[in-house]
């Protein structure tokens, strides 16, 4: 843990999280938190996530005996009497009321202050002038989901589906660059969704073309994870023909087997990933792409499975975050007939490997290239692609730079500072 004065924030989870992480860091210090407070912003997407977080919890307060400990995100949303039951915690602070700025300052007694998700019908943007430790930020665009996926739990957490207009975005966006961020990362639950609920309802592409249209000094864009068929016109137009936006987009695909995909309710099938992959890269041939997956779903056969894992060959996908199944109280998909566990384990054991193999294959790909990478620490970065760099010297983080790629060494491009 730190030593200084500030509120420690110990985040799981989602991008979405370490933003909000970040607008909670700012209001707990401005209601007069000090470094005898850790904030926990937890993840409720697998069981595993919650494990983890209720360790890190006991772990905190054995480690800090006099610290006050508060729990807040997904998890303390969806099942607050879990940490009310827990002597470790002080206060449970639900999803919504996390980033209102007086429920930080709030000194009355209640120890559980969570509300009905399902009510909120706004997501206010917040600006946060900087990110701690990170050369990018991160900026909320959207909160929420409307869809009904049978094994997520998530829209109990986050509520519906709901947007920040265009101009606040924008206002943030030029903030942050200003303050010296040269890659902006936009994120929310279901970015896809944006804007149906706003006047006029803009669609993603046009709420994305519109802020680099007001912001031309933004170096960099990049989006968080997308369903592979809810990409907009404007946004097909953005990837053929705007440099700013990232060859590289990370996917919702969660299976590549038509009839899990329809037992999770999901909204694409497998040839619908397939052409969405092939048309992009049409447009942007050296395009990336990262794709969350899901191993052992329940009724998942090794036949449905092998369709997961040849999909991954099919569309040439890279970066994969892979999940075992993890069942989810009142979610359809936990009533369904479920995988043995060590199945489940298995084939996500798998599927990491075939996520090993492309990695390397991408990488080696990109040796002898002439790349921009954005200096994070240690003198690590990433590319236009987000293929991780170690640089032969230091440099700022938050740097733009220009480097040529030398070999593939640890899961990483070495190069060389132009």
């Amino acid at each position: 843990m730190t030593q200084d004065n500030s509120p420690q924030l110990v985040t799981f989870g989602c991008r979405l999280n370490t933003y909000e992480s970040e607008v909670m860091r700012d209001h707990a210090q401005k209601a007069g938190m000090g470094g005898d407070t850790i904030i926990f912003n937890t993840c409720a997407v697998t069981k595993e996530a919650e494990r983890q977080a209720r360790q890190a919890i006991r772990r905190a307060k054995k480690d800090n005996p006099n610290a006050k400990i508060i729990v807040t995100g997904c998890s303390a949303q969806i099942s607050p009497e879990m940490y009310a039951e827990m002597p470790e915690v002080d206060r449970i602070i639900g999803n919504d009321l996390k980033l209102k700025a007086q429920t930080w300052g709030n000194t009355a007694p209640e120890r559980v202050l969570v509300n009905d998700i399902m009510s909120v019908t706004e997501t206010a943007s917040h600006l946060v002038e900087g990110f701690e430790g990170r050369a990018r930020a991160f900026i909320q665009v959207q909160n929420g989901c409307d869809h009904r996926c049978t094994f997520c739990i998530i829209p109990y957490g986050r509520g519906n589906s709901r947007s920040v207009p265009i101009g606040e975005i924008a206002s943030q966006v030029k903030a942050l660059v200003e303050a010296g961020y040269n890659e902006i990362v936009m994120t929310g639950v279901d970015v896809t969704s944006y804007g149906a609920d706003l006047p006029g309802a803009p669609s993603l592409g046009q709420m994305i073309r519109r802020v680099l249209a007001l912001v031309p000094e933004l170096p960099r864009l990049r989006l968080s994870s997308l369903d592979p068929v809810e990409i907009d016109g404007d946004l097909w137009r953005l990837i053929a023909e705007e440099p700013r936006l990232m060859p590289h987009l990370h996917l919702s695909l969660q299976a590549g087997d038509d009839m899990i995909l329809k037992r999770m309710k999901r909204r694409h099938l497998r040839d619908d990933v397939i052409a969405m992959a092939a048309r992009a890269r049409t447009y942007r041939s050296d395009m990336a792409f990262g794709a969350d997956i899901i191993a052992g779903f329940p009724t998942e056969t090794e036949e449905m499975f092998q369709n997961t894992l040849d999909i991954v060959d099919e569309c040439n996908l890279t970066f994969l975050h892979v999940f075992p199944y993890s069942e989810r109280p009142g979610t359809p998909a936990a009533k369904m007939p479920q995988i043995f566990p060590e199945v489940r384990k298995e084939r996500a054991a798998r599927l990491r490997a075939k996520g090993d193999i492309q990695l390397t294959n991408f990488l080696n790909f990109h040796v002898k290239q002439l790349r921009q990478v954005i200096v994070e620490k240690d003198n690590f970065g990433h590319t236009e692609h987000f293929a991780p760099v170690q640089l032969d010297r230091t440099l700022p983080a938050g740097s733009l730079v220009s480097v040529h790629t030398q070999e593939v060494r640890d899961g990483r491009l070495l190069a060389t500072v132009s």
